[in-house]
């Protein structure tokens, strides 16, 4: 059944992706050949104006199949006033667009649906923006409870900087170096405490090892499910889309730097296995990881790499500096290098993701 859920969830996000590009596509006259869901052979086809929509037997991605327009060979062009060569750059560039757009969209609803529905503290969101400054508890030889801090304190200020939220509590202690001055509400009363942090060195989401002050401290969970109002709602599934896309453009940064070994990058089988569980876990669980997901394909199809969306609009972007379009030839040949480059990458994750399921 998680399988079953996955490939449900994958199919989902690519038809979103791709009917990102239909709509605008059409909007500008371009014809569309086909619009399949899935590679290789079709197993569903039907005929819908001059476009057939098709469910293929590998559901691992899909593609909008436009006139004039070949990934698989960018020499076969048409110039006919309905074909996507035609368009003039800007207007390629908004078709191209329009698929990550729409994956980001996608990932926004989720976040506003899970919001609405309300949600558990989780590390599949940045939670620690929404819960009050309020210590929940101490960890030993804490800092902040051998200065006489106590559990139910309130931080309002740290070095006279205004606190509202945890994840500024973590923030603003990383910005001095020495004692800190804490004030705290308890019971009423405004007490301050001075805090010498601990330096230590902690893996951060990456597995990086960093140094980070720390006090000690943790926060109060709240007792019920997070909950917000539409107009909250909104700011929170903005809010969560923006941290989701940098998590994923840093993760590419650090894994095209070195920074993060090649063996953490996942394939297919780590998807539909992560999904699998989220499913089991719940609505939320699953909703917050297929909004992640999608937020990914975005990210990763904006990435500069021929073959993918990123790569012509970098081809299209070139067209509307110098004036001319980018020889075929060279087109034709960087596209090959992106494929291998494309193909390299699955068979990396799925190399890794093998080895992880043999321990």
């Amino acid at each position: 059944m998680g399988i079953f859920v996955s490939l449900i969830v994958l199919s989902f996000l690519i038809f979103f992706h791709e009917l990102g590009h239909f709509l605008m596509a059409r909007f500008f006259g371009v014809r569309v050949d086909v619009f399949s869901i899935g590679f290789g052979k079709k197993i569903l086809t039907k005929q819908i104006g001059e476009t057939q929509w098709s469910l293929s037997a590998i559901p691992l991605g899909g593609y909008v199949k436009m006139k004039g327009q070949d990934d698989s060979d960018p020499k076969a062009i048409s110039h006919d006033h309905d074909s996507y060569t035609s368009k003039r750059p800007w207007q390629k560039i908004i078709i191209l667009l329009a698929g990550p757009f729409a994956n980001f969209f996608v990932a926004f609803m989720l976040y506003f649906g899970a919001s609405q529905i309300g949600t558990h503290l989780s590390p599949l969101f940045n939670y620690s923006h929404y819960i009050p400054a309020t210590i929940g508890n101490f960890s030993e030889d804490s800092p902040a409870k051998t200065s006489n801090m106590q559990v139910g304190d309130v931080i309002l200020t740290i070095n006279n900087i205004p606190i509202s939220s945890w994840e500024e509590v973590g923030e603003t202690i990383q910005k001095f170096d020495g004692t800190l001055q804490f004030l705290v509400l308890r019971d009423q009363q405004r007490l301050y405490f001075d805090v010498t942090p601990t330096i230590k060195l902690q893996k951060n989401r990456f597995g990086e090892e960093l140094q980070r002050k720390l006090i000690g401290i943790a926060p109060k969970a709240p007792e019920q499910k997070l909950s917000f109002t539409p107009l909250e709602g909104i700011t929170f599934a903005w809010n969560e889309t923006l941290h989701a896309s940098s998590l994923i453009f840093q993760s590419v940064q650090k894994l095209v730097s070195g920074a993060v070994d090649s063996d953490q990058l996942g394939g297919i089988i780590s998807i539909v296995d992560i999904t699998s569980k989220a499913s089991e876990s719940g609505i939320l669980a699953l909703l917050f990881f297929t909004a992640l997901i999608s937020v990914n394909l975005g990210v990763l199809n904006l990435l500069p790499i021929p073959a993918l969306d990123g790569g012509h609009i970098v081809f299209n972007l070139y067209e509307m500096i110098s004036g001319k379009a980018p020889n075929k030839e060279v087109m034709y040949r960087l596209t090959l290098v992106g494929w291998g480059l494309l193909l390299s990458l699955m068979l990396l994750g799925l190399y890794n993701d093998i080895n992880r399921l043999l321990g």
